[in-house]
């Protein structure tokens, strides 16, 4: 079973702890033999939900939007990024070179046709700009690729 995430970044810690909660939780409802995450491993989400397949004995896939795309991300991030790039049995990339929103969306479109279903970290609100969670989520729905929401009830950007 292949599972893609895609999600909020940029969370407060609260809601963190509980989204963490949440995905460790939902890796539950797999048999981690079968469990492949596929993730574009950004801070936030994306690589906790890498972590918690590959703490659950399953497999990460990731997806690369651009060659820029390490460089965009937070540089405290670095270290967790490359542990989860080392990590993976499949690299998958665009072949774009900025780390544009162009860029992200087309990461997240391979992301989702990869994925057997998408998990969505998602407040249900609409993208903030283009490539945004509510884009992927819409993005699946258009290829027919089911969408888990979650979400901690009362919880805010």
């Amino acid at each position: 079973m292949r599972v893609g995430i895609t999600g909020h970044r940029g969370l407060p810690e609260s809601v963190e702890s509980e989204v963490r909660a949440m995905l460790a939780e939902r890796v539950k409802t797999f048999d981690p033999r079968d469990l492949v995450g596929v993730s574009c491993i950004a801070d936030g989400p994306d690589s906790w939900w890498a972590e918690a397949v590959l703490e659950a004995g399953g497999k990460i896939e990731v997806v690369i939007p651009a060659e820029e795309y390490r460089a965009s991300l937070p540089t405290w991030h670095h270290p967790l990024y490359d542990k989860l790039m080392q990590s993976a049995s499949d690299v998958h990339r665009t072949g774009l070179r900025e780390s544009t929103s162009e860029a992200h969306q087309a990461g997240s479109e391979i992301l989702v046709e990869l994925s057997d279903e998408l998990t969505a970290v998602w407040d249900g609100q609409p993208a903030r700009g283009y490539g945004g969670t509510a884009d992927v989520v819409s993005y699946a729905h258009q290829v027919g690729v089911p969408v888990t929401v979650l979400w901690p009830k009362g919880a805010s950007r």
